[in-house]
C-alpha cells in the first residue's frame, strides 16, 4: 500500500501541466522486530515452551513416547512410579490426543506430557523441578430449556428439527413405553419436555443430563410424566400428575432375550423325573450366565438352594403377588434385600432338576401359583398418601411450565 501511494504521487507529478520537479523517493531501511510470543496453553507460558500435539497410535505407550523424546527406560520407570497414584499409564488409549511440552531454548528436553482421556479435561505429567501429575477438569455449564412440538415423521426426526439431541427419543420411549406405541405415532400427536443439558466452557455440547418433565398428547389423550424419588426407595421412578406410576408393575419376562421352552400347565411330562405332573412355571431358555431380572420391585423373601429348584430366589412384591426364579448358576441377592424392577438377581444356570440352562419363572397371586402370561396385571404400586404432598409441590410448577410452553406453541388449541 505504501508503494502504491508513492506511485500515484509520482504519476501525478510527471503528467502535470505545471513544471515538473524531479522527485526522489528514498526507501527507509527496514528494521526487523522479533514478534514477542505471548499467552499460555495448558498453564505453560508459550514464550518459554513449545507444544507439539499428536494422537495416540497403535503400539504407543508412555514408555515409547518418552523414549522417543530422550528419556531413558530407568527414568521412565521412576516417573511412572512417582505418578501412579494420580496418573494410570494403563488408561492411555489409541485415538486420544496428547501434547508434548518442550523447552523453547532446548527442544530436545521434555518439560511435560499432557493427555486427553476425554472431552471433559486433561491430565498432566509435569517433569520440571519435581515430577508430579494432576488432572484439570473443564468447567461444565448446565443449561435448562423447555421445548414443545408436534410429530412430523418419527420422534427422532421431530426432535432433530427442534435442535434436540436425538438420544432423547430413546429416553422418551422408555418413559412412555407402557402408554404409547412409538411405531404408531400420528402427525397430530404432540410432545413437550423440560431438560437440562451439559456444556463444557459454555460451548462444547456434552448431552442431556436430566429430564425434569415430559408430556405427550397421544391419540387425543394427554400424558404427563415426572421423575421422582420416593422416600425409602433407591431409584427414581416416573409418575403422572396424579402420582400414578408410568410403568406396569411387572415386566413381561425375567430375561431381556429369551425363548419359551415350556409354559405353565397342569400336566407335562417331566424331562428329568420321566413322569406326568403339573408344571407351575414358565421356562425361559438362555445361555448359562445370562442375567436374570426381577420382574417387579419388592423384597427378597428367600434366596437359597433345594434339590429340585437348584439355586433360586423368591421375591415378595406386595400382599398379593410373589415371584420365584429357579435353576440359577449364581445368586446375586440376599434374603431381606430390597430389589428394583429389572435388577439382576442371579444368572441363568441348570442347577437342580434341569436338563439345560434356563430359568423357571413362577408366579403367585394371593398365595396360589398361577400362569403369569394369562394374568391381567396391574400398574406399579401407587404412591403412598404420605408421599403425595411433597410430590405435588415438586410436580406442580413443572407441569405449569410445560402447559405454558404448549399453550404458547399451539395457542391454546
Amino acid at each position: 500500500m505504501k508503494h502504491f501511494i508513492y506511485s500515484i504521487l509520482v504519476s501525478a507529478a510527471l503528467f502535470s501541466c505545471k513544471k515538473t520537479e524531479e522527485i526522489t523517493i528514498e526507501e527507509q531501511p527496514k528494521t526487523e522486530h522479533a514478534e514477542e510470543i505471548v499467552g499460555e496453553l495448558y498453564g505453560f507460558q508459550l514464550k518459554d515452551y513449545v507444544l507439539v500435539e499428536d494422537t495416540i497410535r497403535s503400539g504407543d505407550n508412555l514408555g515409547k513416547i518418552f523414549g522417543d523424546n530422550n528419556i531413558g527406560s530407568t527414568e521412565v520407570l521412576n516417573i511412572v512410579t512417582q505418578v501412579k497414584d494420580t496418573f494410570n499409564v494403563r488408561n492411555i488409549r489409541v485415538g486420544q490426543p496428547y501434547a508434548l511440552v518442550k523447552y523453547r531454548k532446548n527442544q530436545e528436553k521434555l518439560a511435560a506430557f499432557i493427555y486427553h482421556p476425554n472431552v471433559t479435561g486433561y491430565q498432566v505429567i509435569d517433569l520440571r523441578d519435581s515430577i508430579s501429575a494432576y488432572t484439570i477438569t473443564y468447567p461444565v455449564t448446565i443449561k435448562r430449556r423447555t421445548v414443545a412440538s408436534e410429530i412430523e415423521g418419527s420422534l427422532s426426526a421431530s426432535l432433530a428439527r427442534e435442535g434436540v439431541d436425538q438420544s432423547l427419543a430413546t429416553k422418551m420411549s422408555q418413559i412412555f413405553a407402557w402408554s404409547i406405541d412409538f411405531f404408531k405415532l400420528r402427525p397430530e400427536d404432540r410432545f413437550a419436555f423440560t431438560i437440562e443439558e451439559k456444556y463444557i466452557n459454555d460451548s462444547v455440547y456434552l448431552g442431556i443430563s436430566k429430564i425434569e418433565a415430559a408430556y405427550f398428547r397421544y391419540r387425543g389423550k394427554d400424558l404427563y410424566s415426572f421423575p421422582y424419588k420416593r422416600e425409602g426407595y433407591k431409584s427414581t421412578e416416573y409418575f403422572d400428575e396424579l402420582g400414578r406410576p408410568m410403568k406396569a408393575m411387572f415386566l413381561k419376562a425375567p430375561l431381556k432375550f429369551f425363548r419359551i421352552t415350556s409354559k405353565y400347565t397342569k400336566s407335562r411330562f417331566h424331562p428329568v423325573q420321566k413322569t406326568w405332573k403339573a408344571h407351575n412355571g414358565t421356562d425361559y431358555a438362555a445361555p448359562s450366565g445370562t442375567p436374570i431380572m426381577t420382574t417387579a420391585a419388592g423384597v427378597v423373601e428367600r434366596a437359597g438352594y433345594t434339590a429340585g429348584n437348584g439355586n433360586f430366589v423368591k421375591v415378595k412384591h406386595s400382599g398379593t403377588y410373589s415371584t420365584q426364579y429357579l435353576h440359577m448358576s449364581k445368586i446375586l441377592v440376599k434374603t431381606g434385600q430390597r430389589v428394583d424392577q429389572g435388577q439382576t438377581i442371579g444368572l441363568v444356570g441348570s442347577t437342580g432338576l434341569a436338563t439345560g440352562p434356563h430359568v423357571c419363572y413362577r408366579f403367585w397371586k394371593n398365595g396360589v401359583q398361577v400362569d403369569p402370561l394369562s394374568q391381567n396385571l396391574p400398574n406399579s404400586e401407587p404412591m403412598e398418601k404420605r408421599d403425595m404432598p411433597a410430590f405435588k409441590a415438586y410436580m406442580t410448577p413443572l407441569k405449569e411450565e410445560l402447559d405454558k410452553v404448549l399453550n404458547e406453541k399451539f395457542q391454546g388449541e
